[in-house]
């Protein structure tokens, strides 16, 4: 039996963005409380979030989608990490901007604790991607894409994307 590089690289590929997924299930959260979701998506469901990312780059005016989508268009999989951002109840925290959790919750604030905790999970998640070579990058325009496509179906408020792949040249590197 022979299995060609391609093949090989599309099942490594899926593995690793799988154990992305489990680093940064396994991330430190705030207070212990988890509120990540995670997801893959490739195909079908890859190129709805590039088509979504082009027309907010048209809507918008902010040509960093359009140039997003292209990085997108060229990777395998996209690897979806999203917060379902609620007050974690730190007392004396203040992070937020609002006095304390509740008056957080009552005017709908996004929890400051909450929100690093998605960013601790992605360092990790990267860090599982780049030990294995895997070219990647954290990008906000996928991220905003997914939600608009509620692409999540839990109650996220914020997300963010990382295309993966397995080439000659990152596509994510010199994006220009």
């Amino acid at each position: 039996m022979i299995t060609k590089s391609k093949e090989i690289e599309e099942r490594a590929i899926e593995r690793v963005a799988d154990s992305m997924c489990v680093a940064a299930r396994t991330a430190p959260k705030g207070k212990g409380i988890d509120n990540l979701v995670t997801m893959t998506v490739k195909g079908g469901i890859k190129n709805q979030l590039v088509d979504e990312m082009r027309r907010i780059a048209k809507s918008s005016g902010a040509q960093f989608f359009e140039r997003d989508a292209n990085c997108v268009e060229k990777a395998s999989l996209v690897v979806l990490m999203g917060q379902k951002v609620r007050p974690n109840g730190v007392p004396n925290c203040g992070y937020c901007g609002y006095a304390n959790c509740e008056e957080n919750a009552k005017k709908s604030g996004l929890c400051a604790i909450s929100i690093g905790d998605l960013g601790i999970a992605m360092g990790s998640a990267v860090s599982i991607a780049a030990h294995n070579h895997v070219d990647n990058r954290i990008m906000f325009s996928i991220g905003r894409a997914a939600l608009n496509l509620d692409l999540f179906e839990e109650n996220v408020a914020i997300a963010y994307g990382i295309p993966l792949s397995v080439s000659g040249k990152s596509p994510f590197h010199d994006r220009g």
